[in-house]
């Protein structure tokens, strides 16, 4: 298990950028696989993209938007949002596991969530 602690999400309009941050602590391992998801008031938790060794994979819903990326050295995790949509919004959470995949049960470390709205 790792501690999570996600920040930068916020207000924005329609077509904007927001970058959200995950600052892990506790061990960790260069094979850890980092996961973003989100849910939305009445829907389930979907996966948004994960970053695992030097690989990352996205939703197609995000795919072309969203970048994960990580910094080693402040063992933390990314998330750059371009090209918003009110579909979008959303709280969004970061995830840790060392097998974590593209499911919310893969992984056994979660954040808080950050609130993400984009305004029409």
């Amino acid at each position: 298990q790792v501690q999570l602690v996600e920040s930068g999400g916020g207000l924005v309009q329609a077509g904007g950028s927001l970058r959200l941050s995950c600052a892990a602590s506790g061990r960790t391992f260069s094979a850890y696989a980092m996961g973003w998801f989100r849910q939305a008031p009445g829907k389930e938790r979907e996966f948004v993209g994960a970053i695992r060794w030097s690989s990352t994979y996205y939703a197609d819903s995000v795919k072309g938007r969203f970048t994960i990326s990580r910094d080693s050295a402040k063992n933390t995790v990314y998330l750059q949002m371009n090209s918003l949509k009110p579909d979008d919004t959303a709280v969004y959470y970061c995830a840790a596991d060392p097998n974590g995949g593209s499911t919310p049960i893969e992984y056994d470390s979660w954040g808080q969530g950050t609130q993400v709205t984009v305004s029409s």
